[in-house]
């Protein structure tokens, strides 16, 4: 019973992300980073916060911008209560910080990031907008991003081309230190 469940939820995941990742790459180049996450509703938390955080004119600007996109499914994944908190005008400052550390200045497709992996023994790291860097690596054949405390991110859909950058999808949220 307990195979037939996995097999269920990996089949269920596997259509999930297939249906999305179709859902991102029609006609999205003319349309920015903003306007590609509010076209998908896989990505109203993060519209949310982008928001909140009054960061739309910042990822709407020219760019180019790479975005490590955290799903509905990812910002779920934070403790009970921690976006609500957020979300909150007074803690405007911490949700920026937050958002921008999945932003990186220019446009990294899935390719280079391999190589960049591939050519720097195993990971690569790259400074975020926030100011703390990413370790990006490959895991079981996967792109992983990792926080400074050690979390990972496994990128779900990648090189979602926008008017001003690219996005990669990533099914948990990372935090700076």
């Amino acid at each position: 019973m307990l195979l037939i469940l996995i097999k269920y939820n990996m089949l269920f995941n596997f259509l999930k992300y297939s249906i999305l990742s179709l859902v991102l790459t029609s006609n999205v180049n003319d349309m920015n980073i903003v306007e590609t996450a509010v076209s998908n509703d896989n990505f109203s938390t993060l519209v949310a916060a982008v928001q909140a955080g009054e960061l739309v004119d910042a990822l709407s600007s020219e760019g180019p911008f790479t975005v490590f996109a955290p799903t509905n499914d990812g910002f779920n994944k934070l403790p009970e209560g921690t976006l609500g908190t957020l979300l909150k005008p007074e803690n405007k400052s911490t949700l920026q910080s937050i958002l921008k550390y999945h932003v990186v200045a220019g446009q990294f497709m899935a390719g280079d990031v391999v190589k960049a992996i591939n050519d720097n023994g195993g990971q690569f790291t790259v400074e975020t907008l926030q100011g703390n860097e990413l370790t990006l690596k490959l895991w079981e054949g996967n792109v992983y991003v990792k926080d400074a405390k050690g979390n990972k991110a496994k990128v779900v859909i990648a090189d979602v081309e926008t008017s001003n950058g690219v996005i990669h999808a990533i099914d948990n949220v990372v935090l700076p230190e």
